[in-house]
């Protein structure tokens, strides 16, 4: 019996002894008896399986799953892991359950300030009595009372375990508070990220603008040159444009596709 709950307890325990049970055959001989069981009058295993071979001795029913619906039925439903017990429904213990002697409410709707701020108080005034106490001369071995320091350092540990339990017990809304800093955070990263991303949009823009603005004011200038040389006959003397049609025609591509 040792042995088995040291295996239990292990953390990379040994398969258990009834591995080998999950065969082929016996899985399929388990599907034949709970397909044959409700027509069958007499719920016995070698009777309702006598038409097939190599029937064990030991109940089929062992081969079957867990029922975890049976599991979550009770009030306080929970499994065993390695010979420890987990409850199917996390959550943490109070004071009181684990056998200690809680001074604050249970309750966490109700407000717990008051009872803390009482323990807080308490536990500063033990701590006062305390070093009074230790300068107490010592009992003599005949006496049977405790020490007065003792009854101190007791109630100085009730105190602490409580105010331990109840910050324990703020663990939740204290990571709630920090998640939600967290998305504060990095909405407002969001945010700065899209503004500089608008005001480069804006900067880019003013530029095609500019750049769109010049493209057009030279497509203008040069139109009309284009059009005095086609009229005036063969003048080799006037000026020469300021670009050639071919970087002219460019440029007004590159305006349209711009524009």
């Amino acid at each position: 019996m040792d042995d088995d709950d040291g295996e239990l307890r292990n953390p990379f325990p040994s398969p258990p002894s009834h591995y080998t049970k999950y065969t082929a055959h016996n899985l399929s001989l388990l599907a034949l008896y709970n397909q044959r069981l409700p027509d069958h009058p007499n719920p016995v295993q070698h009777q309702i399986l006598s038409d097939q071979t190599d029937v064990p001795d030991w109940s089929l029913t062992q081969l079957e799953k867990p029922r975890i619906d049976w599991i979550l039925e009770e009030p306080d439903a929970y499994y065993e892991v390695f010979g420890e017990r987990w409850f199917v429904k996390d959550k943490i213990p109070s004071l009181a359950e684990l056998g200690g002697n809680q001074l604050y409410p249970d309750d966490p709707t109700v407000d717990r300030r008051p009872a803390l701020l009482s323990i807080l108080r308490s536990l500063l005034v033990t701590y006062s009595s305390l070093t009074s106490s230790v300068l107490v001369p010592p009992p003599t071995m005949s006496a049977s009372e405790p020490p007065e320091w003792q009854g101190h350092v007791e109630w100085i540990t009730v105190l602490g375990q409580n105010l331990m339990a109840a910050a324990n017990d703020l663990r939740p809304v204290q990571a709630r508070g920090n998640l939600e800093l967290l998305l504060r955070r990095q909405l407002e990263l969001r945010k700065e990220e899209t503004k500089t991303l608008h005001a480069k949009c804006d900067v880019l823009e003013a530029k095609l603008k500019d750049l769109r603005a010049a493209a057009q004011l030279v497509y203008s200038l040069a139109a009309p040159e284009k059009s005095a040389v086609g009229t005036v006959a063969a003048d080799t003397t006037s000026a020469a444009p300021l670009f050639s049609e071919s970087e002219q025609e460019d440029v007004r591509k590159w305006a349209e596709e711009v524009g």
